[in-house]
Formats: structure tokens, C-alpha cells, sequence
């Protein structure tokens, strides 16, 4: 098949699933086409069967925003016509869908039939798609879709929910390629440097926006290193960076906490560390945690959304309520309290993470396109 990818390129979940759905098409010989304004951080477009294409905004001072929905549509129709596509996966329902629907339609009078698979991610219907501005166009799209795929149960309700959808949504959940975390390479030396005294290593990744609860994550390590030794890695950055440090200055444990910035190769931090947080206060499916696991990395997270999908309690971690710290923190304790304890919560985790392996979801796409090709 001969496949085009619309995504953001940046380090979110919906970017890195899709450029690893691409790069997975084109290891089994399919044509990808990765089509955004910018190569997605994970991509390598020396790949065999991958190729890139930008869409170019120009600064036009009469536009204060530049119509990126539009140039974007038009590099649609260049690309499909002259690369000759079987068909459009675009992921972001914002404004990806809307963009692929009016592709679609130009494309269409001139002959041409493209159908696309919508895929919703989660904050494009959760959070920015509850804007009551973007309702009609997200519903129009979601409905005029070929094919409209979520990543969790959770989402694929809420969407039901908020939205007057009137056709069938499939569930193909995210993904990790398994194979990316099976070298344990130097992963001793690595926790060596960064717990030199054995101390536990507990890790935190996301974008730090007030919906990850960032402050929770310095909460519960403050509570679990009052107990035993331990050490925080912070890995992302975000608007509530500079809250955090000065929360980390107030509990006095900026010796204890290191922030590491964007990080685009997570697999060796996580593969080191003893145990993952995740205390979102919403998460469609909570990619980061299935990354964790695939580390064999136990996980403490809130039981929101589509987190119970894949987090298992008392098997790959442990489940609280949003905001109760002492909770997660005490189930920290629970798993990092001895050697035996810790390595039963890992097996389980990888096991969970198995479950996910692109071997696994792969074929549920592929199924997917064949479908709405025919």
C-alpha cells in the first residue's frame, strides 16, 4: 500500500505513535508518507520505503495566524495526485481530519477517490475539543471520516459522549515496539552514575502542563525518600518547569531531583529506573506508562481514563485516585520495599507491555486500510 501519515512532529504521543505506525509500514514494505510542517523527531527519512514532505506556511503580513488547515489541505492534493496514495491516515482530529475531508473533495472532482482513517489521541477531543468553537468541525469530520480508529475505550466513550457521532469508532490501542527495549546495553553503568549509593530510581516523563500534576510526582517522591533512599529523574519540560524547581527548593530535595530536559532516546532512562509516576489528572490512554512497562518498569499512576487499559493493578503497579498522594506514594513503598517484591512488579509490567507490542497492533491497521480501500 501506498500510505500517507498527517501528524504533529513533536515529542507528544499522538507524533510518536504515528511516525512508529509509519516506520513499522514501511519495515513490512508498504510506501509512507509522512506529510506535517516539520520531520517528527522520531523519523528517519533514510529509511527504505519513507519519505517526507513539508508543508510550507508562508509569512504573509496580511494573516496575523497563517491558515496552516489550508496550505496543509492543498499539500494533501499535491501529494496523493502525484505520489499516487491509496489512502490518508491523518491523527489529531485538529484540524488533520478537517483538512483530509476537503483533500478528499478536491480530489474528487477531479476524479480522484482517497478515503482517510481519522485516529483520536485523546486532548483533541478530552481537552481542546470540548472548545465549543471547534465542536461542529470536529464532529462534521469525525462523521465524514472513512474510518475513525481511538486508542482507548476511555476515549472512544468520551468521544461518544461529547459528541454527536453517528457512526462506528474501532479501538486499536497505542503501541510500543518491543524490540527498542530488549538491549540492555551499559543500563548498570547508567543506574550507577545516576544512584551511585543504590538508592531506588524513580522517573517521571511528560510535557509538565498542569494536567500531568507534575507537583504530585515531587509530593509522592518527597514522601517515598523520607522513608527510603531514592533519587528523581524529570524528564520533559513544559510551563510547570519552573514551579517544580521551586517546589523541589521548599521540600529541600534538589539534590535528590534531576531535571533532564527533552529527552528523544527515553529507552535507557526508563530501563534504569525502579519505578515510573504517572498521576495524570487525564489521560486517554497513558503512552508514557506502556513505555515504562516495556522497560520493565513498574508503574504508580491515577486510575483516569484510559490508564486501567494498561496499567493492571497488583500486577504492572499500582491504581489511586487522582490527587491522592499518599496513596501513591504508599503503594511506591509497597514495591520498592524489597529486591523480590520489585522484580515480581517488573516481570508483570513487561508482561502488560507484551500485550502492546506492534507485532500485535500492526495487523489491526493494516486490516483497517485494506478495508476502506476495497
Amino acid at each position: 500500500m501506498n500510505i500517507g501519515i498527517v501528524c504533529y512532529p513533536t515529542f507528544g504521543g499522538s507524533g510518536v505513535v504515528a511516525t512508529e505506525l509509519g516506520k513499522a509500514l514501511a519495515a513490512k514494505g508498504h510506501k509512507v508518507h509522512f506529510i506535517t510542517y516539520q520531520q517528527p523527531v522520531r523519523l528517519d527519512i533514510f529509511s527504505e520505503n519513507i519519505f517526507y514532505h513539508e508543508v510550507k506556511v508562508s509569512d504573509y503580513p496580511l494573516f496575523d495566524y497563517q491558515p496552516y488547515e489550508l496550505v496543509l489541505t492543498s499539500k494533501l492534493v499535491d501529494v496523493v495526485k502525484f505520489e499516487k496514495l491509496d489512502l490518508l491516515h491523518v491523527h489529531y482530529a485538529i484540524p488533520h481530519a478537517s483538512a483530509a475531508y476537503m483533500a478528499q473533495h478536491i480530489l474528487k472532482s477531479e476524479g480522484i477517490n482517497i478515503p482517510f482513517v481519522t485516529t483520536l489521541h485523546g486532548t483533541d477531543i478530552t481537552l481542546v475539543g470540548k472548545d465549543s468553537s471547534f465542536a461542529p468541525v470536529i464532529t462534521f469530520a469525525i462523521n465524514e471520516s472513512n474510518a475513525v480508529t481511538a486508542v482507548s475505550e476511555s476515549l472512544k466513550q468520551d468521544t461518544l459522549e461529547h459528541f454527536n457521532i453517528k457512526r462506528d469508532i474501532e479501538v486499536i490501542p497505542n503501541f510500543i515496539c518491543l524490540d527498542h527495549y530488549n538491549s540492555n546495553g551499559s543500563i548498570s553503568e547508567l543506574k550507577q552514575s545516576l544512584a551511585p549509593n543504590n538508592e531506588s530510581l524513580l522517573v517521571h516523563v511528560s510535557n509538565f502542563r498542569k494536567v500531568k500534576r507534575t507537583e504530585d510526582v515531587i509530593k509522592i517522591f518527597d514522601l517515598v525518600r523520607k522513608q527510603i533512599p531514592a533519587k528523581l529523574l524529570m524528564v520533559g519540560d513544559g510551563p510547570e518547569r519552573h514551579h517544580l524547581e521551586e517546589l523541589c527548593r521548599e521540600l529541600d530535595t534538589c539534590h535528590l531531583v534531576k531535571f533532564l530536559g527533552k529527552v528523544k532516546d527515553t529507552e535507557r532512562i526508563l530501563a534504569a529506573s525502579d519505578l515510573f509516576i504517572l498521576p495524570s489528572e487525564s489521560e486517554s490512554f497513558g503512552l508514557a506508562a506502556l513505555e515504562a512497562m516495556a522497560a520493565k518498569t513498574p508503574v504508580i499512576s491515577t486510575n483516569t481514563g484510559g490508564i486501567p487499559e494498561v496499567n493492571k493493578n497488583g500486577i504492572s503497579g499500582y491504581l489511586s485516585n487522582v490527587g491522592d498522594v499518599n496513596s501513591m506514594a504508599q503503594n511506591a513503598l509497597k514495591i520498592l520495599s524489597d529486591d523480590a517484591t520489585l522484580e515480581k512488579f517488573k516481570k508483570g509490567a513487561y508482561q502488560q507491555a507484551k500485550k502492546f507490542d506492534i507485532n500485535n497492533i500492526l495487523p489491526l491497521y493494516e486490516k483497517l486500510y485494506e478495508r476502506i480501500i476495497s
